[in-house]
């Protein structure tokens, strides 16, 4: 059984199941521990991104987010990343310096295989896009006002092979970093909280995540829906 079939479980239990009545007591606050000690991991750091409001970083959420965006699992888009930066391509620059077969090779080695020509042209046009509208910067888009997350989800939704998807999963992870993005949870995530007896208010929601774990929590509930 999943995570979150047992969680759900756990949530609609009560202590007239003697063999599962230990978990009719768990508070909201234990079924998002639970989740964090299962799942809690963003896809940003399961890529090797140390996210923060710099140039480099920034720009490796934007590679990830644009290889999530195509028809291939999550799992995948994180190698596949992983390798483009192990092979040192953490800035637009750097990327740009990079040879079509040099970033078709590395996204092999990622078992990116099947849009692996199509996205080494792809991320060309991304670098150029980043470095030419943005000054290889991009944090000239960080977003502020009541309308931040959909700001936010429209300039990124503008750059090559990224749309409302890949938008999503770009400030879904950014929101710790850029917390006026925040509370973040898309559709699926929400639904995961409403199986599991969590609020599915944002606000609510990322009040039971500790301090700075909202996008962790994020992710955790779209894994736990995955699994």
């Amino acid at each position: 059984m999943s995570l979150l079939a047992v969680l759900a479980a756990c949530a609609r239990c009560r202590f007239d199941a003697p063999a599962h009545g230990y978990v009719a007591a768990m508070s909201q606050k234990s079924v998002v521990d639970e989740l964090l000690a299962e799942h809690g991991t963003t896809y940003a750091s399961a890529a090797g991104i140390k996210l923060a409001d710099k140039p480099s970083p920034l720009f490796e959420l934007l590679v990830l987010t644009m290889l999530s965006s195509t028809r291939i699992s999550a799992d995948i888009a994180v190698k596949a990343a992983r390798e483009l930066f192990e092979a040192g391509w953490r800035t637009p620059q750097k990327m740009r310096e990079s040879t079509w077969q040099q970033r078709v090779d590395a996204l092999g080695r990622g078992g990116y295989r099947r849009y692996d020509e199509s996205t080494a042209t792809k991320l060309e046009e991304l670098c150029d896009m980043v470095l030419d509208e943005h000054g290889g910067d991009l944090r000239r888009i960080r977003p502020s006002g009541p309308n931040a997350a959909d700001d936010l989800a429209k300039a990124i939704a503008s750059f090559p092979r990224i749309g409302p998807t890949g938008a999503r999963i770009f400030c879904r992870e950014v929101q710790d970093v850029w917390p006026e993005v925040g509370p973040y949870f898309d559709d699926r995530a929400l639904e995961s909280a409403d199986q599991l007896g969590l609020p599915t208010d944002p606000e609510k929601l990322a009040k039971l995540a500790p301090q700075g774990r909202v996008a962790d929590l994020a992710a955790a509930l779209r894994r736990a829906q995955a699994t």
